[in-house]
């Protein structure tokens, strides 16, 4: 009696054509008779048939992989997926795994396939003779400025492994804040978005009914009645006409702050000016600022062209453009400390930290330890806003749906007085 299990076996590619290789599934029994199965690329079945024979394998089915029917470009590669590649070929490489079969080992095992094929594009291109900094530099929209520059500056020092695990450090605590500082901001605002549907639910279906109600009455309704029932009319005659003007709303301010550098600007600078909000995201912006300049600088890129990547790493058009001006001022002579001084942004521990890092011949340090201070107070700042926020939001959801349930007994008390 012959064993069965499933196994993904790993076979040797067939062709180094990515572009004309075509996915296969495919089942057999190696020479003991255990059953076996896997994926592999292939320019067609009949040279897959005979790679399996090869090894060993006495192929029964060999089919091109089915193509889902929803989702088949593979959702939108993140950050995260950036952050966690660079980890994967840190440490494969660390290893003394060579780059090209590390990005084989990280492109077949991936489940993404707008991911995996980006990765097998990067291993073709270097297996042709390009450089790493070149062969991401084909990908720009996953691999920003600062992700290039560290790996051109880690290709010319010899010592990419290190810088991609610097990356992947780096990566890690940036999408770890900017997840504190979404969560911050995300039940709020969906706390607030539920209190505004329940109160369309109540004008739209339930006041309606009060309103037949009183009709029959024929009692004159207090005031503030009748301002909810001429509320609950309008959403019920014109609903469509808030919907297009919600959505139209939100469509033109996205549209418009992404191609509107003046009023992301201008935006930008409002937020840092709201109690509490704005402390986060002055804080979220220093430690990005620190951490960005610190891994840029550590890994030897020079520091005009390191501030020149930092810039668009800030998370704040308002940071960005006091960074341009740094880098301009550093460019001219002047020292980091005293170029950040003139932007009127940044705290005085900051400046004096770099100060002292500048003058010891350790100014990455001293950012880590920057970036690694202000990151906390994010977290501290974050759970703050939560313990703020929490009774003022059911104060608002009280206050919406309370008034409502007043507005419409009103009347049934004002009757019930005069019975």
């Amino acid at each position: 009696m012959s064993a069965t299990r499933s196994a993904v076996k790993k076979t040797a590619p067939i062709a180094r054509d990515t572009n004309q290789l075509v996915p296969f599934v495919w089942e057999g029994t190696d020479k003991r008779g255990v059953k076996m199965k896997g994926e592999q690329t292939a320019k067609n079945a009949n040279l897959l048939r005979a790679e399996l024979r090869r090894q060993g394998i006495t192929p029964r089915v060999v089919k091109a992989k089915p193509k889902p029917l929803f989702g088949a470009a593979g959702k939108v590669i993140s950050p995260k997926d950036i952050a966690f590649f660079s980890r994967q070929m840190a440490t494969m490489m660390k290893s003394g795994v060579p780059i090209v079969s590390s990005l084989e080992i990280i492109g077949s095992g991936h489940k993404n396939p707008r991911m995996k094929k980006m990765v097998d594009q990067i291993r073709t291109d270097i297996e042709g003779g390009s450089s790493m900094h070149e062969a991401i530099s084909q990908h720009p929209v996953q691999f920003d400025e600062l992700f290039r520059n560290l790996v051109r500056a880690g290709e010319g020092a010899g010592v990419l492994e290190t810088v991609l695990d610097t990356i992947a450090n780096y990566k890690e605590n940036i999408e770890a804040l900017k997840g504190k500082i979404k969560k911050a901001l995300f039940y709020p605002a969906m706390t607030i978005a539920v209190a505004i549907l329940v109160s369309a639910i109540l004008l739209i279906f339930v006041v309606p009914q009060f309103e037949a109600t009183f009709r029959d009455f024929g009692a004159d309704l207090p005031a503030f009645t009748k301002l909810i029932v001429a509320a609950s009319d309008f959403m019920v005659g014109y609903w469509w006409v808030i919907l297009i003007l919600i959505a139209g709303s939100f469509f033109g301010f996205f549209y418009f702050y992404k191609r509107s550098a003046a009023m992301r600007h201008t935006l930008d600078k409002l937020v840092l000016k709201v109690p509490v909000v704005g402390e986060i995201m002055h804080n979220s912006a220093i430690a990005r600022f620190a951490r960005t300049t610190a891994v840029t600088f550590k890994a030897g890129v020079p520091l005009v062209e390191a501030l020149e990547s930092v810039a668009g790493a800030t998370g704040s058009s308002v940071y960005e453009k006091a960074v341009y001006r740094i880098r301009d001022d550093v460019a001219v002579g002047y020292p980091v400390n005293m170029a950040m001084k003139q932007t009127n942004l940044f705290p005085h521990m900051v400046i004096m930290m770099t100060a002292i890092g500048e003058e010891a011949g350790a100014l990455d340090t001293m950012l880590f330890k920057v970036a690694e201070y202000y990151e906390q107070e994010v977290n501290n700042s974050v759970d703050a806003l939560a313990s703020l926020i929490e009774p003022m939001i059911m104060v608002v959801i009280g206050g919406l749906v309370g008034a409502m349930v007043i507005g419409m007994y009103l009347p049934i008390f004002k009757l019930a007085a005069t019975v």
